[in-house]
């Protein structure tokens, strides 16, 4: 992944085969993109690179990332729980967000039309990192699935190891595990997660 700002804009985020090529999706969108950049560093942002992708910071906190895809190019608001929404207009980046997250382009010029609700926008998170406020910690029941229960039970090591995990990590394989629609799947995925879990790994870490 790239780790330079300017490599992002120029050529990608170095994360697929597109990278450096006309076919980049930041070569689709490289006019919102270009105002997106514009209106974050207006506003007082400081622009780092993280993820292979742009973002910004406001006292020590992370406030957006820009991501650009096929379909779309996006502004993805850190601590989404803190955002009011006045407009409406913050959707959710997947189906288990649990908070509206991301503002949604589908044409460069969209940003410049938008502009004074991004603007509002990023006042307003950057205001919430300036005054240290964090968004409440959601207390989630996971519902573990029958086969993920049956392996924990069997398996002492293997439990200790799973209630070892953050919150997140542990919903990670959860949500992995439901999206498997047969037992067997399921059961199989748990063997294969059994190193990863031991090791304290969530179900995407590498």
């Amino acid at each position: 992944m790239i780790t330079e700002i300017e490599d992002y804009f120029d050529k990608g985020c170095d994360r697929c085969a597109r990278f450096a090529t006309p076919d980049c999706s930041t070569r689709l969108w490289a006019g919102g993109l270009g105002d997106l950049r514009r209106i974050c560093r207006d506003a007082g942002l400081e622009e780092t690179v993280k993820w292979g992708h742009p973002c910004y910071m406001h006292a020590g906190r992370n406030i957006v990332i820009m991501g650009a895809f096929r379909g779309d190019f996006r502004l993805t608001f850190f601590n989404a729980a803190l955002m009011t929404d006045p407009e409406g207009v913050l959707e959710r980046s997947g189906p288990n967000s649990r908070h509206p997250d991301i503002l949604r382009f589908k044409g460069n010029d969209q940003v410049a039309a938008r502009e004074p609700v991004i603007r509002a926008y990023l006042a307003e998170a950057m205001a919430y990192a300036q005054e240290g406020r964090k968004p409440p910690r959601d207390e989630v029941v996971l519902e573990f699935p029958e086969e993920l229960t049956e392996a924990l039970d069997a398996d002492a090591e293997l439990a200790e190891a799973f209630h070892a995990l953050t919150p997140g990590r542990q919903k990670s394989y959860v949500i992995n595990l439901r999206n498997a629609k047969k037992p067997e799947t399921r059961t199989a995925r748990i063997i294969g997660f059994r190193d990863k879990i031991l090791a304290g790994k969530g179900a995407l870490d590498r």
